[in-house]
């Protein structure tokens, strides 16, 4: 059975990983019962204070912020994010548990009202190049820090931006050293009059044609509200971004979320659970999710 390889790559001390793991259930069956107390909702979710709102329709779920840590941090084996997700969106046929589960993580960077008057001018090849060239310079830093390099293989699907809706989406397939499967990135971003929705799904690499699929029903149930949308900007008291459409493409809310330059916040690929540098903490999810499911000795 494929589990899963989900990768935080911010943030990670040894005791934060250590601490984590004794607040992990301890056995398949003791995750199975955390997971059905989670609260699913469909229809319509007010986000961020009502900036924003979520119309969740019946091939979807969503978990509020609080199911989404438990997912992310008790389920999946995440040290603490230093985002605040908005919450979790999931396909309606599948839990956190499954073996082909995939998620969209929600969250906000209020960092201002972002021009989108590069959007035709960005010539998406070369800035791959340098998103390239970028990520192998900070591959430096990060094996001398104690994680494994990564290689940005390429666009799984190009950026693309519709500036009638400002929304804007791309995917990244990635290569971790020494993990057997290629990591999916499928990034969307909603520009707003304050700030940019991000949006994140988190997958494996095979799973690009059925997100593919349903990414226009994605785009479909998040938008701002009134006030809050992009035609709402007012020059004269409304902040403008430092960062343009080339800048989101390449990391630039990502930095501005407490992130490494341009990495991403977590990976989700085949074969087995892991956090990245700690081996008992690995250890200790491969026994859990193993398949056949038999209570960890």
């Amino acid at each position: 059975m494929r589990t899963k390889l989900c990768v935080v790559l911010v943030g990670l001390v040894f005791a934060a990983a250590v601490s984590l793991a004794e607040e992990h259930p301890k056995t398949r069956a003791e995750a199975e019962q955390l997971a059905k107390r989670l609260k699913y909702q469909q229809g319509e979710i007010n986000l961020q204070g009502g900036i924003a709102k979520l119309n969740v329709p019946s091939g979807f779920r969503y978990l509020n912020p609080d199911d989404t840590k438990i997912v992310l941090e008790t389920l999946w084996g995440n040290p603490p994010s230093t985002t605040k997700e908005l919450g979790m969106l999931m396909p309606s046929d599948r839990g956190p548990l499954d073996s082909d589960s995939w998620a969209v993580l929600i969250s906000y960077a209020g960092d201002g009202y972002v021009k989108d008057d590069d959007a035709g001018k960005i010539n998406y090849d070369d800035l791959l190049k340098k998103m390239q060239s970028a990520v192998q310079d900070n591959n430096k830093k990060r094996i001398k820090q104690g994680y494994p390099s990564i290689e940005l293989v390429g666009w799984a699907a190009p950026p693309h931006y519709d500036a009638a809706s400002h929304k804007l989406y791309w995917a990244k397939e990635l290569r971790f050293d020494g993990t057997p499967a290629n990591t999916l990135n499928y990034d969307i971003r909603i520009l707003g009059r304050r700030g940019v929705l991000v949006l994140s799904a988190v997958a494996a690499i095979d799973q690009l044609g059925e997100i593919e699929k349903v990414t226009p029903q994605i785009l479909g149930m998040v938008n701002f509200n009134e006030g809050h949308r992009y035609a709402d900007f007012d020059p004269k008291v409304d902040k403008v971004a430092t960062y343009g459409i080339a800048a989101l493409v390449a990391g630039g809310v990502a930095a501005k979320l407490g992130l490494f330059k341009l990495l991403w916040v977590f990976v989700l690929a085949a074969k087995k659970f892991i956090i990245i540098a700690f081996v008992a903490v690995a250890a200790w999810f491969r026994k859990l999710f193993q398949k056949d499911k038999k209570t960890p000795a």
